[in-house]
Parts: C-alpha cells; structure tokens; sequence
C-alpha cells in the first residue's frame, strides 16, 4: 500500500474537530501527507496555519485543484475529522466517492465505518478500492481482558491525561517521545486514539469504540507488549478525554490498564466549556489534580498547557503562576519546548537517565 496521502478537512483544519488531520501534519510516520482539504484555508501552508512554521504542505479547496496541482494521484484520502452527526453527511459521502473515483483507498478514522455503508462500499467495489475503518474493534475473541502483566513492566510509565477532550494530549506526547530518543532515551509511545495509530504508533487501540469490559485489558496488553518488545527506558501513554468528564470512561481505563508511575496533566487555561457539551464547564485544575492523584495513587509531576486563545505573554505569565501556586513544573511544549518536563522526568525517574548512561 502506497503512502502518499490527501486529508480531508473541510472547515475544520485547525480547529478541535480537526485533531486528526493537524496531528498528521505536524508528525506522520505511516504517511507522506501531499495535502489538506479545507477550502476556508485553500491557498495556505498547513504547517504555517497550524504553528507558524511553514511545512510545505499545501491547503486546498477540493480534490480537483489537489490533483491537478500536486500534478501526481495520493494512494490514500484520510479522513481528518470529527463529525457532530451521528451519520455520514454528503459532505463526507461526496468527496470520499470521488476520491474512490480517482483510484485512492480511503482511510476512516470516525466511529462510523464506512465498509457498513452500502452505497460507500459499492463505490469501492466499482472503482477498485479499500476502505479502511481503523477505528472499527476486532473480534470479542480476539481482545484482551485483563491479566495483571502490567505488574511486570518494570520501567516508568508516564502518561499524558487532561482537563477536556482534543486538548493536546497526543501532540504532547509525540513532543516528548521525540525529544527524549534524540536524547537517545530509549522511549516507547503507546497510542490510545485513531490519530495516534495513524501517525505510525507500533503500540496501541482505539478504545472509545472498544467493549467496555476490555478496555482495561487493551491498554495493558499495549503496554506490556512495548515493554517487551522495545526494552524502553519508560513509557509514554496517551490519555484520552478526563477522568471527570461525565460522558466517557477512557481515562479511568487508562489509569487502570496502564497503571502510570505519573501523569502529565494536559490543560487549556483559556477553554471554559468543554469540546462538543456547551452545557459542561472545564473543570479548574486544582480539582482535575486532586482526582488524578486520588483514583491512581501517583503523582501529577508536570502541567503542559494548551495555548489556545493565549498570547506569548499570557503562557509565560501563567506557567509562572501555575508553578507557583501548584508546585508543579509547567511549560507550554509547542512554544516553550519539552526541556523543562523531561528534566523533572528525569529527576522523578534517575534511573532513566542511568540506564541511558549505561
């Protein structure tokens, strides 16, 4: 399978909904990303829209204009992201049929699977194509229920939760894994979502669509695997939503399936309604701690902020301010880099830095 890939984002590049397709932007191992489609930013760099640092990935309007720009046919059209309906529009269903029409495999991230869908699944017949739904479980016979092995991984594990949903959590996590191999720290990076998996994540499960009873035993079954296949120095586990949101259980999962040495703790100082319920606050910070270290029993050892809606000036005075009143190391990574976290990483977890000596 070819790896040159077109993501599809219309509206939405930039935006929370468009997780999917800003985490392949700023890291992709799996695929060659040649484009975005979002005709609101058409014209644009992504990775200048995105961060300020021009990539040279180009934003368009529709497939034609990619096509005929890129003067060269992508083998896959992702879908990058997030749907508020509860069934596929015709704002998906048109663009993914003729991308099929154009000869690309379709990559799906939603929690709705296009291979169940009739009149996708005839077009792929048609046109020649597969549609991948990475999203979609494997068999209850195939999944992992709980077993105790996590007791058996001996080195830390970090995991990178948060206050609200697509709040940067992964983004954190891929800074952190890449800053400390090229520290030549052997780090292992357990994913938990489907951008992570589609970024080239070894290790990991989209488990919001997984069986509830087997959530715990995926992401243990996950880390033990990159435990013995890697023989990392530690551990980096993606979190997913927050411990206290009321509408998911991802997280208590992770802290259960995981069973972290310490958290990170992810957070939006400017978000005052979480993603997708406008009738549920973010909760402050202070109480978001109090609950980590509550229910895992380990430690917050650093806050990483979000710096939406935030000038330079806001994000250093409030990571003064949070290491203040929390005693809790804290930096923005995508703008303050990842130097600071690691050191108290490092502190927390020496035999991290001696095994790397060694």
């Amino acid at each position: 399978m070819g790896n040159k890939a077109l993501v599809y984002c219309q509206g939405l590049f930039g935006e929370s909904d468009g997780k999917v397709a800003n985490g392949l932007v700023r890291y992709s191992e799996k695929y060659q990303i040649l484009g975005i489609i979002d005709s609101t930013k058409a014209g644009m760099d992504a990775g200048e829209y995105l961060d300020g640092v021009k990539n040279n990935i180009p934003i368009f309007s529709n497939i034609e204009e990619a096509l005929n720009l890129l003067k060269v046919t992508p083998d896959q059209f992702i879908i990058g992201l997030a749907l508020a309906e509860s069934y596929l529009p015709d704002t998906i269903i048109k663009p993914v049929k003729e991308a099929m029409k154009h000869g690309m495999n379709i990559i799906n991230g939603l929690p709705i699977f296009f291979n169940d869908n009739k009149e996708l699944k005839k077009a792929s017949m048609e046109y020649g194509v597969k549609i991948y739904d990475i999203r979609k479980p494997k068999p209850l016979t195939d999944l992992n229920l709980f077993t105790g092995r996590i007791n058996e991984v001996t080195v830390p594990v970090i995991a990178v939760l948060g206050t609200d949903c697509a709040i940067g959590k992964r983004t954190t996590c891929m800074e952190l894994v890449k800053d400390m191999r090229n520290m030549n720290i052997n780090t292992a990076f357990v994913a938990t979502g489907q951008t992570g998996i589609l970024q080239g994540a070894k290790y990991g499960v989209p488990i919001d669509v997984i069986n509830s009873q087997y959530v715990v035993g995926e992401i243990e079954a996950a880390v033990v695997a990159a435990y013995e296949n890697e023989k990392p120095d530690i551990i980096i586990v993606e979190g997913q939503s927050s411990l206290s949101h009321p509408a998911y259980l991802s997280s208590y999962g992770i802290i259960k399936g995981a069973k972290p040495d310490a958290i990170l703790l992810q957070h939006a100082p400017k978000r005052k309604i979480r993603v997708d319920f406008p009738f549920l606050e973010v909760p402050s910070l202070e109480s978001e701690i109090e609950l980590l270290q509550y229910l895992s029993k380990k430690p917050v050892i650093g806050v990483t902020i979000n710096h939406e809606d935030m000038t330079d000036i806001e994000v250093e005075k409030y990571t003064k301010q949070c290491e203040k009143k929390y005693h809790i190391v804290t930096a923005d990574i995508l703008k303050q880099g990842s130097s600071k976290i690691i050191a108290e990483i490092l502190r927390m977890f020496p035999e991290v830095s001696k095994n790397n000596a060694s």
